[in-house]
C-alpha cells in the first residue's frame, strides 16, 4: 500500500526539480533565487492558460489572483518564493503545502497538486500515473496543448474522487449525474433458468418454432454483413492529405494504397492539421496576443527548430508542437 503522504509529494517534486534545472528553464531553475523563481512563475501564466487548480495554487500562496495587468503587483510578492528557493537548494523542508504546490508547477510536475497526487497513488490501478522519468529523445515526449489545456486530466482526476465520496455514501456509482444501481449479477441467469421447460413435464419448444428462430438468426446474421460490406465501399475513398514544403495538400488515397505514402508522407486526411503551415519569422513577428499568450509554435528538428502558425504535431518527424518563449526567441531568432 502506497504511503501517500505530503513527503511522497515533496520527494517526488524534489526529483522533478533535478531533472529539469537543467533543462529548457535552466537560467532560472539552475542557481534558484527568489526573483528567478517569481520571473519564471510569471512567464509561465502568462504565456499559457492555466487550470483552475494551478490558479488556485497562485492566489491561495500569493494573495491574489492571477492577472496580466497586474504585474507590479506580482513582483511585490518576492518573499513568498523564498520557502521555493531554499527547498529547490535542499536548505529547508517546507510544511506549506501551496510552496510545494507553486515548486511543482515551476518545474512542470504533472501530478499536481497534492490532493491529485494523493488520489493517484491511493487508486494507482484505477487511475494511470503520469511518467516523470525523463525522456532523452525530446521529439517523443508528448505536450498537452497549452492553449486548450482547461486540464483534461484535472477533471477526469475531480470526476474520479467525486465518484469516490459518492460510493462511500450510497454504496453506488454515479457517472455524468446519472446514478446507476448495479444489477445482481445471477438476476439475468435466474430468469433464463425458470424458463427452462421440464423434460420430464413439457415437450420442450415445437420444431415450428425452432425452424423460425433459426431464420431470423440467419436474416440477422445477413443485415451485419450487408452493413459490413456498405460500410467498407462507403468509406473506401477518404480523402488523403500530403506535406508539401510549408502546407499540407489535399491528395487521392490511392496514392497510399499502391504504396507510394510511405516515401510521399501520404496520411488520411487531419481535421486539425489540414490548415497547419510552416512560417518564417524575425524580430517583428507577432509571438503573442494581448493577453500574451503564444500564437507561435515551434518544434526542434536536426537542422534547427521550425515554427508553426498553429499547434499540431512537426509534419516531417512526428514530434509535437511547443508554443514559443521568450527563452526559445532570445536563442533562436533574436541574435
Amino acid at each position: 500500500m502506497p504511503n501517500n503522504t505530503f513527503e511522497d509529494y515533496k520527494k517526488a517534486v524534489k526529483k522533478k526539480y533535478e531533472i529539469e534545472k537543467n533543462g529548457e528553464h535552466f537560467v532560472y531553475l539552475n542557481s534558484p533565487t527568489r526573483a528567478k523563481l517569481r520571473n519564471l512563475c510569471w512567464e509561465l501564466f502568462q504565456q499559457q492558460n492555466r487550470n483552475q487548480d494551478d490558479l488556485n495554487v497562485f492566489s491561495s500562496l500569493l494573495g491574489l489572483a492571477f492577472d496580466v495587468n497586474k504585474k507590479n503587483k506580482f513582483e511585490e510578492q518576492i518573499d513568498k518564493f523564498r520557502p521555493i528557493e531554499n527547498f529547490f537548494k535542499g536548505e529547508s523542508d517546507p510544511a506549506n503545502v501551496d510552496a510545494v504546490n507553486m515548486a511543482a508547477i515551476l518545474v512542470d510536475f504533472k501530478a499536481r497538486p497534492f490532493n491529485k497526487f494523493r488520489i493517484r497513488e491511493l487508486f494507482e490501478d484505477e487511475v494511470q500515473p503520469e511518467d516523470e522519468e525523463p525522456i532523452e529523445d525530446e521529439s517523443k515526449i508528448e505536450v498537452l496543448n497549452p492553449q486548450k489545456e482547461v486540464s483534461a486530466g484535472s477533471e477526469i482526476l475531480d470526476k474520479f474522487l467525486d465518484r469516490k465520496e459518492r460510493e462511500k455514501v450510497s454504496g453506488r456509482e454515479e457517472l455524468s449525474g446519472i446514478e446507476a444501481i448495479k444489477p445482481k449479477i445471477n438476476s439475468f441467469v435466474n430468469v433464463s433458468v425458470e424458463k427452462i421447460p421440464d423434460s420430464d413435464s413439457n415437450p420442450g419448444p415445437s420444431p415450428k418454432f425452432l425452424t423460425k428462430m433459426h431464420f431470423t438468426i440467419m436474416g440477422v446474421v445477413g443485415l451485419l454483413c450487408l452493413i459490413s460490406v456498405i460500410t467498407y465501399f462507403a468509406f473506401q475513398d477518404k480523402e488523403c492529405m500530403q506535406w508539401s514544403g510549408d502546407h499540407y495538400e489535399m491528395v487521392d488515397c490511392d496514392l497510399k494504397i499502391e504504396g507510394y505514402a510511405k516515401s510521399a508522407n501520404i496520411e488520411i486526411i487531419d481535421p486539425t492539421l489540414i490548415h497547419l503551415k510552416k512560417i518564417k519569422v524575425c524580430d517583428t513577428t507577432t509571438y503573442f496576443d494581448k493577453n500574451g499568450v503564444a500564437i507561435v509554435w515551434y518544434a526542434k528538428t536536426a537542422n534547427g527548430i521550425d515554427f508553426f502558425d498553429a499547434h499540431g504535431r512537426h509534419p516531417e518527424n512526428n514530434s509535437p508542437l511547443r508554443p514559443v518563449t521568450h527563452y526559445i526567441l532570445n536563442k533562436y531568432v533574436k541574435k
